[in-house]
């Protein structure tokens, strides 16, 4: 048995597809193949199902995936200890990045970062927060970015920034003759806000501001979307009010900020974090982008008095 097959079974596992797997890992589909079939005939046993399409795993094999990822996992740590050792910053880093920071927090930092170091290569993903838990636990990303706090035991968490939310209001809406928000006025407008589709944790955080489960569906139309773009122009339509980060609003003018109400103090936030497996290993690697991003952010988000709310479902 060797470190290399249990890469070929991990990959086949993922992608349910030979050839797939075998793209993935740089071999051809014969030489993964073969490799799959010698371990399936030292361990005596069918690792796949192969009859089905698209593959699927036995049930012993669903328990050696499982512990194959512990193996290739721990594997890897060996020269990570190396390179902590040595300080050397680089290699191959992932990261998972929430739909709702990636589009203003990476163009802020991420040609910083590669200035700076440019031995690591940073594979950036854009992930669910729950897809971001899961991949930190199993392993295959190094670190992530995401609103928390997450109450997760095993995974650690460095805020970066705390972000206040930002009340877009059209002129057709009374409340836009405030120049300040309360969260009062959200909660008086709960039928007119306009939010993210479920699955965002930005939908959460603006439910959790209204202390509301869920906001009844309007009456004329109904929407999923995972854009703050179309909430703006659906606000600009007149069809309600919507919430920003407030990252996202700094490139708005004219007519545009204009619609911009702030909230009285203290804000109602989001806090960002870079957080990482407690297991993690590339400590360096992580130290130097969380260094690089607070750089950045520091001249752009300077709020103290905030109110953080969470990113979690409340039922």
């Amino acid at each position: 048995m060797t470190i290399t097959q249990l890469h070929y079974v991990l990959a086949v596992a993922e992608h349910k597809n030979f050839t797939l797997a075998a793209e993935k890992c740089f071999v051809t589909q014969p030489t993964l193949s073969m490799q799959i079939q010698k371990l399936e005939e030292e361990l005596d046993i069918q690792i796949f199902d192969r009859g089905k399409k698209p593959i699927q795993l036995t049930d012993v094999g669903a328990q050696i995936v499982t512990q194959a990822k512990n193996i290739v996992n721990e594997s890897g740590r060996i020269k990570d200890i190396v390179d902590q050792q040595k300080g050397y910053i680089g290699g191959d880093f992932k990261v998972g990045i929430i739909p709702t920071v990636m589009p203003t927090l990476l163009p802020m930092f991420m040609a910083n970062f590669i200035n700076k170091y440019p031995k690591v290569n940073l594979i950036i993903e854009e992930r669910t927060t729950e897809e971001i838990i899961k991949m930190l636990k199993n392993g295959q990303l190094d670190a992530a970015i995401a609103a928390t706090p997450l109450n997760e035991e095993t995974i650690k968490e460095i805020v970066l920034y705390y972000e206040p939310f930002v009340a877009y209001v059209p002129e057709n809406n009374p409340a836009y003759l405030k120049k300040e928000f309360d969260v009062e006025d959200l909660e008086i407008n709960l039928s007119s806000i306009l939010l993210l589709q479920d699955g965002h944790c930005f939908r959460n955080n603006v439910l959790n501001i209204c202390k509301a489960t869920s906001l009844g569906p309007s009456s004329h139309f109904q929407i999923e979307s995972g854009s703050f773009e179309t909430m703006v122009k659906l606000a600009d339509e007149g069809l309600g009010m919507t919430l920003l980060p407030y990252l996202h609003t700094l490139d708005m003018t004219g007519k545009h900020a204009d619609k911009l109400r702030h909230f009285k103090e203290p804000k109602p936030s989001r806090e960002v974090s870079l957080i990482y497996s407690k297991k993690e290993l590339k400590l360096h690697i992580i130290e130097a982008l969380r260094s690089t991003i607070s750089g950045v952010v520091r001249g752009a988000i300077a709020f103290n008095n905030v109110a953080i709310t969470s990113p979690l479902h409340k039922k």
